[in-house]
């Protein structure tokens, strides 16, 4: 199953993105809802925070295997920047490296049709 859609550069979106790739992996386990959740919101946050652009989250569920991607017109390129010491924020590279640990998730970000693995 291969769904998609498109989000609108502001806060609200960044729950809505949450709720519809939840709503596409509704079997899953609660652990890796929560991983799959903090996931998506970082993503989604990091394009309407950094790219201010109409994104797309797109999701790829085939057998074991979940693929999230999100996608946005902004320009420049994806960087894991360090956090600061003092951050309460975890950071949409560091989550979603956390999120692709976990087995059958796959998570990356895309910027003009390149690939960045996270």
């Amino acid at each position: 199953m291969s769904i998609d859609r498109s989000f609108a550069p502001d806060a609200a979106s960044i729950r809505a993105a949450r709720r519809f790739v939840l709503a596409a992996v509704d079997g899953a386990t609660p652990e890796l809802r929560d991983a799959i959740s903090v996931m998506v919101s970082e993503l989604a946050m990091n394009a309407v925070q950094y790219a201010c652009t109409t994104f797309v989250v797109s999701v790829d569920l085939t057998g074991d295997s979940l693929r999230v991607a999100v996608t946005d017109a902004g320009g420049g390129s994806p960087e894991a920047q360090p956090l600061p010491p003092a951050s309460t924020r975890a950071g949409g590279s560091v989550m979603s490296a956390a999120a692709a640990a976990q087995p059958a998730i796959s998570a990356g970000t895309f910027l003009r049709g390149s690939s960045v693995p996270r």
